[in-house]
């Protein structure tokens, strides 16, 4: 029936260019994964089976009688799509799901394919060795008809696995729209399914029925194209909708060709009444009135498309401007790298502030895409740069305009961001102050509180062990506490060292405070059976330090160092290095030892006051070495373990005095 071919007509050639333009769309955003590039020849596989029956509906209207050639072309296209449609349906199938899944196809997966691929590259072997060379004999025609016969039930088995699979990854699928899109291309797949084998079974039937089920089957057969390209543009499925000019241009050549081809058409079907460039030129000529038309339907929705874009933009730097207000630049700068990269579904996306002179462009994963950089000026200069690389596509004006506006926004978040930092660092450093004080006078009214009655003490104790009657037992009583009363007025002397701030910088002369102090722990050492070595220029350094500061922190530094070794812990006996080493306009101390080390959990906590792990230590030690070297203007270093995974080096360094007036280099 002509109503019957027409509808064929028009599926066909709908769905022909519902294909195309997912090819299309594929091509323009390619990605460098194995799931876009099975889902492209799935595609191009049904593209083949669609144009292959527009031709060959085309060659019927135009010939009548369809010459042998033709017919072995749109036949080649058809069968062509037949053969690889089921392997790559299921082989599509098996990528998505271990892409959900984060892992490669198993062996299982891997045999089944084979196998499934094994039929059509047989196939075509069979076509190109032997029915080939036979040119469009007997044997030729024989095997299009059994291709023709076989079609249907090639086309049921698979519909049959695209209504099955989907249900499937539906149990491993989390994501909303990727289960509707699952849900409707397997209820598109059971309505093709029960078509196609309707169409089997009443081939022979009823004529009729044969043809409207067959036109059925092709109207069906474009569900799945109209679904992906709806979810696409839609719910950006896979990323594809996120270039929405590429996505017009498609568009808008496709509706290019449709008009042509109805021109055509129509220049054709008035043949006998008009001549067929007068038709086209009516027809073509008719579209300045439809330009106004066009213009009120498509004006609105470009409008409320383009401030829907806007305000994505907008929100965008809202988002990036709150992230500024946390004060960390380099967070900030990751968070900006991952929005911008998911908002405009790019490859890869980096913020370098500053720029680096000479440093490698961002590349696009694959090669396959291309790269857009856009400077981040401040007052007229360059600060840093904003590089983005595409998964395939050429970015468009769309996102090239969006970077840029994002370009002028980063550098002032890039200023709030470092003020708070710096305000919130003088919060924490005013904090840290204030505590520091509070807890310095603390220990200076408890150390002045105690003192006194210490001495008190120790004084009436050091009159009793005088007597030369008192008795044994008594006197190693007093004996005792005396010591305890020592050790007790050290521990107070500490906590005044640390409530104290050191003198003013003077000229001291570091490598013979640092041999006296080295000295005086020798006689430590040794009875902790640990060697005690000093190295240091011969020449005299001075620096420009207090010198009771600088004692406080060699005295602290060794001790710690020669304590890192229990007693009798070695038999061979431990080793502590005392060194000195004048680096340009500074000076450089460095206190080793051989002992366990430090751990990097406890590393960074011991230079909090009154954080220790002796059995009797206050803790004060390393928080007054740090303290001093502050004040000094020096810095402070702790490098554990070193070589063998053993030992702990501090580093102490320090401005060098000026030989004329003292004053620091």
């Amino acid at each position: 029936m002509p109503t019957l071919f027409y509808a064929r007509l028009i599926g066909l050639t709908a769905g022909t260019l519902v294909y195309l333009f997912l090819i299309a769309l594929i091509l323009g955003h390619r990605r460098p994964r194995r799931f876009e590039r099975l889902l492209f020849l799935l595609i191009l596989s049904l593209f083949f089976i669609y144009a292959g029956g527009l031709l060959e509906v085309n060659a019927e209207i135009q010939f009548g009688s369809v010459p042998e050639a033709t017919r072995l072309v749109y036949a080649s296209l058809i069968a062509l799509g037949t053969l690889f449609l089921l392997p790559l349906v299921w082989h599509s199938h098996f990528e998505y799901a271990h892409s959900i899944l984060n892992r490669r196809l198993d062996k299982v997966d891997r045999f089944l394919l084979c196998v499934m691929y094994f039929v059509p590259v047989t196939e075509i072997v069979f076509v190109t060795v032997i029915v080939w060379p036979a040119s469009v004999g007997s044997l030729w025609r024989g095997f299009l008809e059994f291709q023709g016969e076989g079609l249907m039930g090639a086309w049921a088995i698979c519909s049959v696995s695209a209504a099955v699979l989907p249900l499937l990854l539906l149990r491993l699928e989390t994501r909303s729209n990727e289960r509707h899109l699952g849900w409707g291309l397997s209820s598109a797949g059971i309505a093709l399914s029960a078509i196609l084998i309707a169409r089997i079974a009443w081939a022979t039937a009823s004529p009729l029925a044969a043809d409207i089920l067959t036109t059925a089957t092709i109207v069906a057969g474009i569900l799945p194209g109209t679904l992906l390209i709806y979810f696409a543009l839609k719910h950006n499925f896979l990323e594809y909708g996120a270039q929405r000019n590429m996505v017009y241009a498609l568009s808008a050549t496709l509706l290019a060709l449709l008009y042509l081809s109805l021109v055509h058409r129509v220049s054709g079907w008035l043949a006998p009444v008009f001549p067929p460039e007068a038709t086209a030129s009516v027809l073509l000529f008719v579209l300045i009135f439809l330009f106004e038309p066009l213009e009120r339907v498509i004006g609105p929705a470009l409008h409320r498309t383009f401030r829907e874009r806007i305000e994505n933009w907008q929100r965008l730097a809202a988002d990036l401007q709150e992230q500024a207000r946390q004060g960390d630049v380099a967070r900030l700068i990751a968070h900006a790298e991952k929005r911008i990269r998911d908002e405009f579904s790019l490859a890869a996306v980096r913020i370098s502030v500053p720029r680096v002179p000479g440093g490698e462009a961002l590349k696009s994963p694959g090669g396959l895409g291309h790269v857009v950089q856009v400077p981040l000026m401040k007052d007229r200069k360059v600060i840093g740069l904003l590089e983005a690389a595409s998964t395939g596509s050429y970015l468009t004006g769309e996102t090239s305009a969006a970077l840029e506006y994002l370009a002028e926004q980063l550098p002032g978040m890039f200023d709030l961001c470092r003020l708070i930092e710096e305000k919130l660092g003088l919060e924490r450093e005013l904090a840290e102050r204030e505590r520091l004080a509070m807890l310095g006078q603390m220990a200076a009214s408890v150390s002045h509180n105690l003192r006194n009655p210490l001495s008190s003490m120790k004084t009436v104790l050091q009159v009793q062990l005088e007597k030369p009657d008192l008795p044994a037992d008594l006197r190693h009583d007093c004996e005792l506490v005396l010591g305890e009363i020592d050790r007790m007025s050290a521990k107070l002397r500490q906590l005044l060292d640390f409530a104290k701030p050191s003198p003013k910088g003077e000229r001291v002369a570091v490598v013979a405070l640092a041999k006296q102090a080295a000295a005086l722990f020798r006689h430590d050492a040794e009875r902790r059976n640990v060697r005690l070595e000093f190295d240091g220029p011969a020449e005299e350094v001075c620096a420009r330090a207090s010198e009771q500061a600088l004692s406080e922190v060699l005295s602290n530094l060794i001790l710690n160092a020669i304590e890192a070794h229990p007693n009798g812990a070695r038999p061979g006996g431990g080793c502590v290095r005392v060194r000195l080493e004048r680096e340009g306009d500074r000076v450089e101390i460095r206190v080793e030892d051989d002992g366990p080390g430090i751990s990097p959990e406890l590393r960074a906590k011991i230079f909090q006051p009154f954080f220790t792990t002796k059995a009797t230590g206050t803790g004060l030690g390393l928080s007054i070495v740090a303290r001093r070297v502050d004040e000094m203007g020096g810095t402070l270093s702790c490098e554990s373990p070193l070589d063998g995974g053993i030992g702990t080096r501090f580093r102490v360094t320090l401005p060098i005095a000026d030989e004329a007036n003292g004053a620091s280099i």
